[in-house]
């Protein structure tokens, strides 16, 4: 599958900053006990890219990912997002990032026995502390109303009082996109996000996923298997290959065919 050039697309791809960039990475590394994941990864992805992350399992994709906002700690190197220096940042100034970044899992991580409404809410933690964002009913009539919203725009408003584990796995993911979009993020990060789903409820998911980033306005980094969907949903795909970028091109530009090379032997 070849998608037609899009001058945009290749002008974001090839490196142009549209505007500032959102995640800078210089000479990132990362080793666990008998096992080197990242060699030294450089890294640039301008405000408002859609990037997909690509690579064999064990190639460091969620690393890399987890690596960005700290949620596992570099061996070595650099990241800047926002603008904010993330590395040997300071636990305040951590947060303050982490804030305005969004993390979608590919486990939903909502709470089961609470409504979907009160996981909505959850989101509102990265900017309010307390027990008002811990359940729908404590919660401020803004946020409230905010998080009604977030579910309006995954189209999962009718189901706002029911308990997360009622939901099937489509649903779930959405109830993830909303909680996220609850935050009021600049950038979106989401690791292997359709994964646990059937292809139709994926296709959805990543259909509604691609199309509230592009209203929102923010930049997207997604890991995937799928490489259709790498093509589809991406200006830009990035391949890992042994702890080190092996591929960065326009997606406009790529088949399939091209991607599968990043998982030669």
């Amino acid at each position: 599958m070849t998608r037609n050039p899009d001058p945009a697309a290749t002008r974001l791809a090839a490196g142009t900053p549209a505007g500032p960039a959102d995640i800078e990475v210089r000479g990132l590394a990362k080793a666990f006990p008998g096992s080197q994941v990242l060699r030294g990864v450089d890294l640039t992805v301008p405000r408002g890219q859609a990037v997909a992350l690509i690579g064999a399992n064990g190639a460091g994709k969620s690393t890399l990912l987890r690596c960005l906002i700290r949620l596992v700690e570099p061996s070595a190197g650099s990241v800047r997002l926002l603008g904010g220096e993330v590395t040997g940042a300071s636990p305040k100034a951590l947060r303050s990032i982490r804030a305005r970044v969004g993390f979608v899992f590919q486990r939903h991580n909502l709470v089961p026995r609470h409504s979907v409404l009160t996981n909505v809410l959850h989101g509102a933690q990265a900017r309010h502390a307390g027990p008002r964002v811990w359940l729908q009913m404590l919660a401020r009539d803004g946020d409230r109303l905010e998080a009604l919203r977030c579910l309006e725009m995954v189209g999962l408003a009718h189901v706002a009082e029911r308990r997360a584990d009622q939901l099937s796995g489509g649903q779930s993911q959405r109830v993830a996109i909303a909680r996220a979009l609850m935050q009021r993020p600049r950038l979106m990060l989401a690791d292997e996000p359709v994964a646990s789903l059937d292809p139709a409820a994926g296709e959805e998911v990543m259909d509604l996923f691609v199309r509230l980033i592009r209203i929102e306005g923010v930049s997207l980094v997604f890991t995937c298997h799928c490489l259709e969907h790498a093509l589809r949903y991406a200006d830009r795909v990035i391949g890992l290959k042994g702890g080190l970028i092996g591929l960065d091109a326009p997606a406009a530009s790529l088949s399939e065919r091209d991607l599968r090379g990043i998982y030669a032997a």
